[in-house]
């Protein structure tokens, strides 16, 4: 048999890698994504703080403080036209110590110097007039309004939807298990058969260390895992809250915020501990504890509200604060490591990137004319939900049978997601698709009728 060969292999099918693919499949060349989960956005994607950053806080000459502001937007004229959630709600850094309130002003002035020069200093008063929940004790901030919230889970799932559109090979449940030159090009080696690639990105995240090992470059960076912790607040909280609380940052780490999300909850998190294990996504009791105690400072009344969920995501930390790039044309083989907590803004950019490096060495990578876009169904409370929408029921009465009541997902919204390119093959697919299991009974009340129609995809849109 003739095994098979594309022009570029995509190694990981997080938001970086989902966007990489769907810029090269909007071209001439044959891609195909290679996923070791079982769906695409599942790993460090679907876990983290859901925030559109506008790069204000990177540090200057870093190559992340150049493609998080054009990711920024690159993903903000996407999101709307594609059905991805985000909401421009502004973010507010609180300064409870006058150590941090001696440092709002580098802020602004870093700020100004990456290219954002919207922030502003607010005097105590005005800060309690914007937020009147906050805790006492603020002693000033610093307004940034362009920063949005955002669904983290959409992004993914539409590039990797309009890569398929564009006729790329979404691979999922295909771990690399080992690379090696073939001539001019690669063969990588997985459970379901080699493949041969002309070029190879690594966009591995966690395992980024592993694949660059693999092609060749063992020791380029260390990737050393890094848990953050979330609390999720139940939907009551959301009156709470305006914008984005953030803390003064340190040098470790951006701290702990208050945010709503575009799902109508409240988020409290991250903590950033460094773990051994790359799936260590467990939730830690002093973890959670101290999260707690940040909330009660930063909103006291949030304590009082009911969590709807805890999780935990993980971050692909390297020894350098900065992402990892490398082209290597020589080589055929370009590595997108050490993105972090930007990664979902800069997605974009580094797809973008992505193509710009290989068209530096020669390959073709305009966009063909016919080259197509999607819609994906928008997960957010602002957007209009299937069960609001009398005109969509009237065509079909799938969308008015409710399913979820605590997120109101209807039946025709999980018959969809199972009839769409890209569907789910677990649970967890389904909820990132659809927000069904997410609500305040976490699955108590339709779990049964979930997971039956789960095992019945073609009665997903049958009666109630």
């Amino acid at each position: 048999m003739t095994q098979p060969r594309v022009d570029v292999a995509i190694i990981g099918g997080g938001v970086v890698g989902a966007a990489v693919a769907r810029r090269l499949a909007r071209t001439r060349l044959s891609v195909t994504l290679l996923e070791a989960g079982p769906d695409v956005g599942a790993g460090t994607s679907k876990a983290n703080t859901a925030i559109l950053h506008t790069g204000f806080d990177t540090k200057p000459g870093t190559i992340e403080a150049t493609l998080v502001p054009r990711g920024y937007e690159l993903l903000s004229s996407y999101a709307p036209a594609v059905g991805i959630a985000v909401e421009p709600t502004g973010a507010l850094l609180v300064a409870w110590n006058e150590e941090q309130l001696a440092a709002l002003p580098r802020i602004a002035e870093n700020a100004a110097v990456v290219g954002y020069e919207r922030c502003s200093s607010l005097e105590a008063a005005e800060c309690y007039r914007r937020e009147p929940h906050l805790g006492l004790g603020a002693l000033g901030g610093l307004m940034v309004p362009d920063e949005h919230i955002v669904c983290p889970w959409t992004p993914p799932l539409a590039f990797a939807t309009e890569a398929l559109a564009n006729g790329a090979a979404i691979e999922r449940s295909r771990p690399v298990l080992g690379a090696a030159r073939i001539g001019d090009d690669w063969q990588l080696d997985t459970p379901a058969g080699p493949l041969r690639t002309g070029w190879v990105v690594n966009a591995a995240g966690l395992r980024g260390d592993a694949v660059e090992a693999m092609l060749g470059h063992a020791g380029a960076f260390r990737v050393t895992p890094r848990r953050g912790e979330l609390v999720v607040f139940d939907k009551l909280a959301r009156p709470l809250v305006r914008h984005i609380l953030l803390p003064v940052p340190t040098g470790r780490t951006k701290g702990v915020l208050v945010a709503p999300t575009v799902f109508g909850n409240v988020l409290l998190g991250p903590t950033a501990e460094d773990v051994q294990d790359p799936a260590d996504t467990s939730s830690t009791a002093a973890g959670i504890a101290g999260l707690l105690e940040h909330g009660r400072r930063i909103l006291p009344q949030l304590l009082d509200e009911e969590v709807t969920a805890v999780y935990a995501g993980l971050r692909a930390a390297t020894e350098e604060s900065d992402y990892r790039l490398a082209s290597r044309p020589e080589e055929r083989t370009v590595c997108l490591g050490g993105i972090r907590s930007t990664g979902l803004t800069a997605s974009m950019a580094l797809g973008e990137w992505t193509a710009e490096r290989l068209a530096e060495a020669g390959i073709d990578v305009a966009e063909r004319a016919d080259a197509v876009g999607v819609v994906m169904p928008s997960l957010g409370e602002a957007a209009v939900r299937p069960y609001q929408d009398a005109g969509r029921i009237a065509a079909d009465a799938a969308y008015g049978q409710i399913v979820c009541h605590c997120e109101r997902v209807s039946s025709g919204e999980i018959r969809d997601a199972y009839d769409s390119p890209l569907p789910p093959v677990d649970l967890d697919g389904l909820r990132r698709r659809t927000r069904v299991l997410m609500g305040r009974c976490q699955g108590f009340y339709c779990s049964a009728e979930v997971t039956a129609r789960a095992g019945n995809p073609a009665a997903a849109g049958a009666g109630p």
